[in-house]
């Protein structure tokens, strides 16, 4: 029987708590961890740092609700997450605020793309759901067929990052309950905030208790004790290379199904015959958007020689244009990072690259913002480099840092593009459309861009190669992972 009991209360403002079979409830063992709003330093609560029993009480939940949610008709499970989609549209505005604020990137981009993007993934899967077909083989001859079957997992864990909250949590949650699998989700205990509001939505849209339990905690506990748990069949995981290597390692011996979604150091690559102004506004973007904390930004960027000088001049007065501000401010270009330790991290790379005689074209300091001195603000880094094998172009930053550099030849810039651990994406500029199918099909990634950048389809595959990550997200490739296959062949 789940443990519902509600355990010695903290302070009124702490606010979360795990969500558990329906239930809103404190860590058992009472152990809590401070929540930090980047814009200004401050903790403005504390969330569970949830235990083995918290993931144990999790599982029986989850365990509890799989046979009566697996046997619901697509129909009805179609029309609950269409419910969540349609509620967290309805509450667009209160979860931007509240992904701002923990997350420190600009409440505008929130409200245009993290939020509107988790709504999506509800929808996208409540109907993808009911198109997902398998096939079926006629043994001619024989007499004779065989057919498929895709049946749900059962109980299976989503472990999601903190650079795009809702967005990513959804983006495994959805599918996962859509095809008829129970989940223990854990967000990113640094941004937990938007992952807690998320759970009354559930409620409120008729999901069965059960179904989607929620634990927030440290990795090294809450997310330990997931990924050891002998009961879950499966993990969906986004996050950093090294502890998705960890992830891999507990799970193999327990045969658990994987999904990994690691780190990227992705190139952009631009020629000189691209449409320029189209690629110079994009290149702010993939740069520098959500303070570059995103896997798919474009983080290394080659210009072809010839346009190399016009490309250093106008991007760096580009750059050095953006505002870096408040997260609340409508004005603001570049928000808050997510914490102290990362913002640390970045600026450490940054003195890595001086230390490699790499040439800071812009940025390169922390920036204090007026009444909110504690925040963890830096100013967008444009670092040109002379190698191609220096740190700051070979290991993931994930910050508002890119390194430019010129290129003389397709083979040349596709060899420095591919020389990296990671392949997550890449962009290409060009109006050549010979040049775009030899690069695309040469371009050691999981996703080529080309002449745009983030433009996405949720009926593609997304996923990376390398240390990128192991398995594919996305429409029915995302159905097929929370699902197993049972081959039937009956003869007649």
């Amino acid at each position: 029987m789940v443990n519902t009991e509600i355990h010695k209360e903290i302070p009124a403002f702490a606010g979360i708590r795990n969500y558990i079979n329906g239930v809103y409830i404190h860590p058992i063992q009472d152990n809590w961890i401070d929540n930090y709003n980047p814009s200004n330093g401050v903790v403005y609560g504390k969330i569970p740092n949830s235990s083995k029993e918290d993931v144990e009480n999790a599982y029986i939940a989850a365990k509890s609700a799989f046979p009566s949610w697996s046997q619901t008709t697509l129909e009805e499970r179609s029309r609950i997450l269409i419910k969540i989609s349609e509620l967290l549209e309805a509450n667009l505005q209160r979860f931007a605020e509240a992904e701002s604020k923990d997350n420190g990137k600009p409440v505008s981009l929130a409200k245009k793309v993290d939020i509107p993007r988790a709504a999506s993934n509800f929808r996208f899967f409540g109907n993808a759901i009911t198109q997902f077909a398998s096939e079926s083989h006629e043994s001619v001859g024989q007499d004779a067929i065989n057919f498929t079957l895709r049946q749900p997992i059962g109980v299976v864990a989503c472990i999601s990052p903190w650079n795009l909250p809702l967005y990513l949590f959804t983006w495994k949650i959805a599918p996962a309950i859509a095809a008829g699998n129970c989940v223990i989700a854990k967000p990113s205990e640094i941004t937990p905030m938007t992952a807690y509001l998320l759970g009354d939505i559930c409620t409120k849209a008729g999901l069965p208790n059960g179904v989607l339990n929620i634990v927030h905690g440290l990795g090294t506990t809450t997310g330990q004790a997931i990924i050891e748990h002998r009961d879950i069949k499966a993990i969906s995981f986004t996050g950093g290379t090294a502890t998705g290597a960890h992830i891999a390692k507990v799970a193999a011996p327990l045969f658990k199904k994987l999904s990994l979604e690691l780190g990227g150091k992705n190139p952009n690559i631009i020629f000189a015959d691209c449409d320029y102004e189209d690629m110079l506004n994009t290149t702010i973007r993939s740069s520098f958007a959500n303070q570059g904390q995103i896997c798919l930004c474009g983080s290394r960027i080659f210009v072809e020689a010839s346009i190399y000088a016009k490309f250093k001049n106008d991007f760096v007065t580009r750059v050095k244009a953006l505002k870096v501000g408040h997260p609340s401010k409508a004005s603001t270009n570049i928000g808050a990072l997510v914490s102290n330790s990362h913002l640390e991290k970045v600026m450490n790379y940054i003195e890595i690259a001086k230390a490699e005689n790499a040439t800071i074209l812009c940025g390169g300091k922390k920036v204090v913002v007026k009444d909110y001195e504690n925040g963890y603000y830096i100013e967008p880094t444009v670092i040109e480099v002379t190698s191609n094998n220096c740190r700051v172009n070979q290991e993931e930053i994930f910050g508002p840092v890119v390194t430019i550099m010129p290129f003389e030849s397709e083979d040349g810039v596709l060899e420095m593009a591919n020389s990296v651990n990671y392949g997550l994406s890449a962009t290409l500029w060009t109006n050549d459309l010979k040049r775009t199918m030899r690069m695309s099909n040469q371009l050691q990634t999981g996703i080529v861009w080309v002449n745009t950048w983030m433009m996405r389809d949720l009926r593609t595959p997304f996923g990376g190669v390398k240390a990128s990550g192991v398995g594919r997200e996305g429409g029915f490739e995302a159905l097929r992972f929370f699902t197993e296959a049972k081959n039937v062949c009956i003869k007649y």
